[in-house]
């Protein structure tokens, strides 16, 4: 593909998926050519070549996605393509999306979540404030359309999903904030995982000083 000429707001956005990319994977949140990011323009979207290592992006190399899904400039768009599209037309507020593949995050559908509809339970009133739901997406192969259409469907309800075995998948308003859900739902799962006995979730007049509070969706 032909260089392309990008706008100052589209060259920022490239920028924030780099250093968004080289700081999860400087801390250890994915590893190899593992994750993937997006962020929507108003002509289409940018996302993470295939194969690409998080920790070594290169903005130019950002591949971009007209309207139609069409291949404008940049890599070979991740195989994930579909699964963050179908996000952005169920959730118009979801300017960024984030895959990892968390170490604790993995590790905990492997030991087993909480429950399918909350994979932790609200163990701390920041994960409850900054993350809220998150479901669990039962395996297939990375990739699978289905998976794809299944996210889309829970897109405008909570904040992300947890894929067994692969990892989170976030949205929010930007890329960054994306990172920072996916950051303390790490966390969290670090700290679930590192405690025994298991804490006890937060009460029912906790979560209500939450919502009336801060607006948390718990």
């Amino acid at each position: 593909m032909t260089a392309a000429i990008h706008t100052s707001g589209e060259a920022k956005v490239r920028e924030e998926i780099c250093a968004t990319g080289a700081s999860l994977y400087a801390r250890g949140y994915t590893v190899g050519s593992a994750g993937n990011i997006s962020a929507r323009l108003d002509d289409g979207w940018l996302i993470t070549p295939t194969d690409a290592c998080l920790g070594r992006l290169d903005p130019a190399e950002i591949a971009k996605v007209d309207l139609e899904g069409n291949a404008v400039s940049g890599g070979k768009p991740s195989k994930t393509l579909a699964l963050h599209r179908g996000v952005y037309e169920r959730n118009r507020e979801a300017r960024g999306i984030v895959h990892t593949h968390s170490t604790h995050l993995v590790a905990l559908t492997l030991a087993g979540v909480w429950s399918d509809a909350d994979v932790l339970p609200p163990i701390t009133p920041y994960y409850v404030m900054k993350v809220g739901h998150i479901p669990l997406v039962r395996y297939r192969r990375p990739g699978d359309p289905q998976v794809a259409q299944q996210i889309a469907s829970l897109a405008g309800s909570v904040r992300g999903v947890l894929l067994e075995r692969l990892g989170p998948v976030v949205w929010e308003r930007s890329v960054s904030q994306a990172a920072y859900v996916i950051e303390e739902l790490e966390e969290t799962a670090r700290l679930w995982l590192m405690t025994n006995p298991r804490p006890a979730p937060l009460d029912d007049t906790a979560l209500e000083e939450l919502r009336k509070a801060f607006g948390a969706r718990w």
